[in-house]
Formats: structure tokens, C-alpha cells, sequence
């Protein structure tokens, strides 16, 4: 009775269109808006509110990247990418501590929109494939 009528297969979670490395560089620059905001102003309070608010986007920038690498990526593509492990280590360390969360520097938000790019260009790779 609860036996499905047709097997469907996918390589991902759910049939494609629910993955996009968009939703991870949309939170990076948001990380480096903060940043600038944060040099432009030197009100103590608006300077608190730009670091909490870079801090929450810079861990969604980690959780969007995690799906990608967990649930979109399968052995296949990191066959043909062997990069890609290291691209996606480099890019959440860069949104952690020692990246993003821990610093305005500038320079390191862009950094973690480089890598961000590096894995939205084999992500769009493996979609035509």
C-alpha cells in the first residue's frame, strides 16, 4: 500500500533546481557591506550592530556552503573536481573565526567571494554535465 508507484532517481537530495552557490555569495557580500559600513561609521552602537550582523552572515555563508558540499556534490563530482574538497575547507574557514567572523578586514571578504566563485563555476559546470 505504501510501496511507491514510480522510483525516481537524482543525484542530489531532492530533483535538481533547489541548490544555487547564489545563496552563499549573496550572504559574502552582505559580510562585506558590513565591513565598509563598519569603517565609514565610528558610532560605537552602529559599529556593534554591523559586527553582529556580519558575524550571522558570515555563518550563513557556511551553512549554504555545507549544503553544497554534503548534499549537492557526490563522489562523481569530486572525482572530476579533486578541488573541490579544498575549495570548500578554504571558503568556511574563511567565513569562520579566522576568517570572516574575526576580522573587517575587507580583503578577506573577498577572498571568501574568490572562493565562493571557484565553486559557483564548477557548481554550473556539474549542472550541464
Amino acid at each position: 500500500m505504501f510501496a511507491p508507484k514510480t522510483t525516481v532517481y537524482a543525484h542530489c537530495d531532492l530533483p535538481c533546481g533547489v541548490y544555487d552557490p547564489a545563496q552563499a555569495k549573496i550572504e559574502a557580500l552582505s559580510v562585506k557591506a558590513c565591513m565598509e559600513k563598519y569603517a565609514a561609521n565610528p558610532d560605537a552602537d552602529f559599529r556593534s550592530r554591523s559586527v553582529a550582523i556580519k558575524e550571522e552572515r558570515s555563518h550563513q555563508v557556511k551553512e549554504h556552503l555545507w549544503v553544497l558540499w554534503t548534499d549537492y556534490f557526490k563522489a562523481p563530482h569530486f572525482e572530476a573536481y579533486p578541488q573541490l574538497h579544498s575549495l570548500f575547507n578554504d571558503a568556511t574557514k574563511l567565513a569562520g573565526a579566522a576568517g570572516t567572523k574575526g576580522t573587517q578586514d575587507v580583503a578577506v571578504a573577498d577572498k571568501l567571494i574568490a572562493k565562493i566563485d571557484e565553486i559557483a563555476e564548477i557548481f554550473w559546470a556539474t549542472k550541464k554535465a
